[in-house]
Formats: structure tokens, sequence, C-alpha cells
């Protein structure tokens, strides 16, 4: 009798323990990795959105893992998935795109909600983000950190050198004609950079709504071949040369390298992103009055009018998640979709506001009135062209490889190398990485 009373209750206490054991399973929250390349200003603020999603979801957490620079992020997703260590969202360059496209990696954004049982209207996003970022019609990746490139200068320059902050140049003539008489008063010995000085070459190019590969821009097919060098770029890039010969550009490096020169007051003008607005308002403070403006055109009439290109980054998810992180990782991108995140977001970053919702609550609030800096590259990408492949944005598999071919010409350029013979050597080397890249699918 007692015996039988004692496995009773030995029973009883083994069912009540696995009880409470898988109640505390049951309460252990789904994490999901989420790896970045947010670095500086734009760090802490994604680590405080996160933080409050984390805060407001306690059985859904995100934990951010910065993992290096664009190209790094990239090239470890790649390895880590093949050897089944990815995580579960990931933070993308928008030249990885195509690359993403081909890996058979992700699961398409469009397909997320589907898969959860849910519907989502993909047409609250900002046109021009969701088309760089759609493939036959649907998209992805989810929209996060869209950006295009602009002007920065500094106004006090111009006004120490005899000319009006309010009229900056709009074309490479005048960039060119600003530069020499910056130089010539004494106020700066070098008056441009470029950050991200590919990309810049990309926008040229679109910017004239012309391709910078064939297969439509890649939109068509995978492309083949670059369009350049062809008149456009003879015509730019010996611009760009007598402008490198004369001081008034100067190779300022990859990425955010070139800001530096511009927040010290070397320089008067720097092409970047819009992504290092706050970053450079922050750390310029009251030394000097920070404007911005649209990028430059040549004057030449002959080339049509085109559109900036969309630039930042977009987040894809692991086609190896569970559904239960599917479910975190939903709700953490419709959280990034709330219009008060998405103007926490715009307005500590530079970065797009990448829905509707949220640029209406900002033009409402008067937002771009109070800093005009907010607006200029939204307007630049709004008021140009849409419907051309140009306008839309390149595909190519080897992007990020074919950006440092054309980093390697633009440097020879300024360092005084024939604009030609140094742009057809990298497009020879791109071309030859597309046939490598394309043998693939074939």
């Amino acid at each position: 009798m007692f015996q039988r009373r004692l496995k009773y209750m030995f029973v009883i206490t083994l069912a009540l323990v696995l009880a409470l054991a898988g109640v505390a399973a049951a309460q252990e929250p789904v994490t999901v990795e989420f790896w970045h390349s947010m670095t500086g200003a734009r760090l802490e603020v994604l680590n405080k959105v996160v933080a409050d999603f984390n805060a407001l979801n306690p059985m859904m957490q995100i934990e951010p893992v910065l993992v290096g620079t664009y190209e790094e992020c990239l090239t470890r997703f790649r390895a880590a998935y093949q050897a089944g260590q990815e995580p579960g969202i990931v933070q993308i360059y928008e030249v990885g795109t195509q690359t993403m496209h081909d890996s058979g990696m992700i699961i398409p954004a469009y397909q997320i909600p589907e898969r959860l049982g849910e519907t989502w209207d993909f047409g609250q996003y900002i046109r021009p983000i969701v088309q760089y970022y759609s493939k036959d019609g649907n998209l992805w990746s989810w929209p996060f950190a869209s950006s295009t490139a602009m002007i920065y200068y500094n106004a006090d320059h111009l006004r120490a050198a005899g000319l009006d902050p309010n009229k900056p140049p709009t074309t490479w003539e005048e960039m060119y004609e600003y530069g020499l008489k910056l130089i010539e008063a004494g106020v700066v010995k070098h008056a441009l950079s470029f950050g991200w000085p590919d990309w810049m070459f990309e926008n040229a190019l679109a910017l004239h709504d012309l391709e910078y590969a064939n297969m439509g821009n890649g939109r068509e097919g995978r492309p083949t071949a670059v369009t350049w060098p062809n008149e456009f770029t003879d015509e730019l890039l010996e611009l760009w040369a007598k402008m490198a010969r004369d001081g008034v550009w100067i190779y300022g490096g990859a990425e955010y390298n070139a800001n530096a020169a511009f927040q010290s007051g070397e320089i008067t003008f720097l092409m970047q992103s819009t992504s290092s607005l706050d970053g450079i308002l922050k750390t310029v403070g009251d030394s000097f009055e920070v404007r911005t403006t649209f990028l430059p055109r040549l004057a030449n009439p002959k080339y049509a009018r085109g559109n900036s290109l969309i630039g930042g980054n977009s987040l894809y998810v692991s086609n190896r998640v569970t559904d239960e992180e599917l479910r975190v990782i939903f709700e953490f991108f419709k959280y990034l979709s709330r219009t008060d995140v998405a103007v926490y977001w715009h307005k500590n970053t530079g970065y797009f506001p990448a829905t509707n919702a949220a640029v209406k609550a900002l033009m409402d609030e008067g937002w771009f009135n109070q800093s005009p800096n907010h607006l200029t590259a939204f307007l630049q990408i709004l008021s140009g062209k849409t419907d051309t492949h140009a306008s839309a944005g390149m595909r190519m598999g080897p992007f990020a490889q074919a950006r440092e071919w054309v980093r390697t010409a633009l440097e020879k350029i300024a360092n005084g190398e024939d604009p030609r013979a140094a742009l057809e050597y990298s497009a020879e080397q791109i071309n030859a990485l597309l046939a490598e890249y394309n043998e693939f699918f074939e």
C-alpha cells in the first residue's frame, strides 16, 4: 500500500514537473537574429527602434548584429547560409538585389503575409522604392532604409567667395566654375569630393536617362555587357578629369570616407547619400551652415532627364526560418512600417520615409519647412522619371565587384590618367565578370 502510494506521488510529481517545464518552455520568447551594417549615428537609431519593438513584444525578440560593411554583410550571409548558420533577417544594400533574387536563399517579401494567412498592402510604400526592389511586379525585399544621393554644400564658403548660397550649381559646368572661384578666393584648396564614387557614376547615367548595362539595364534579362564608355561618359569624365587637374575635384575614397573633409570645412561640396544627413548635421553643429541641393547634370541639352537612383538597403528573410520565427519577423516588419516609427527613422537618419502615410504626417506637421535639407533628396527622386529602365535602377549579379572596377577607373582619372582608357579597361573587367556569373544560369 505504501509503495503504491509512493509510486503514485512520484508519477504526480513527475507530471507536475513536466507540466511546469512545458509552461516555462512556452514562455520562452522567440528570438530572431538580424544582421545589418548600420554604423555611427544610424546604429544608435537602429538599436533604439529594435529595443522599442522588443519592449512592446516580450515574447518576440529581434537581436541586431553588426557584421561589417554592406559588401561584407552580403558575403557573410551567403557563406553563413551554406553552413546553415544564417540569420533570420539580413540587411542587403541595393547592389545585392539581383544576387539575392538569384540566390534561392530567401522568402520573397510578398509571400510572407500569404504564408502566415494574412494580407498586407504593399501599395503603402513610396513608388520608386517598390519599383526598385520588385521583380515581375512583386516586392522581394522589405523597404527599410532607402536613400538617394544629393549635394551637401557649405553656404559660408560660397559667401566667402562672393557666390550666392541660394544659387548652388545645377550643372557640372557650373560646379567647375564655382570650384575655381572658391580656390581662387583662397576659401579651399579643393572644392568637391564624392562619397560612394561608383554610385555617383551610376547616378550620373541615370540622371540623363542612360542605362548602365544592356538587357534593359538588367531588367529584361541578365546583362552581358555595360553600355559604356560612350559619348556621354566621354563628355562627363573629360570634365571630371579637368576638374581634378585644376584641384576642384579630389578623389575621396570609398563609401563615407569623403565625409570627414566636408565636415572639417576642407571642401565646399560633397556628393553623398541622404543617409549621412543627420550625422553630418550633428558633427558640423554650428561650425558652418550646411545646405543641400540636387545632383548636377551636364549642360548639354541633347541628354534627356532621368532620375536619381534608389540606394541604401532593404531587408531579406532566410527561407529556413520556422513559422514561429516568420511570425516574429512579420510583426517586426509591420512595426517598421508604422507611421510614427517611419517618421522617427527618417528624422534621425535622413533615409526616406518609406510609406506614403509617413510622408503625409511629416508634411502635416511642417517638418520639411523646419528642415528643408531633409526634403531635398525626396523632391529630387519624386520629380524625375520613374517609367524607364534607366530611372528604375540597374540589376546585375556581380554588381559589388563591378563597383570596385568603377572606383579603380575614377581614381585613375583623378590621378591624371586618360578617362577613356581607364573606363574601357574597367568595362572589360566587368564584362568578364558578367560572363562568368551568367554561366551559372545557362
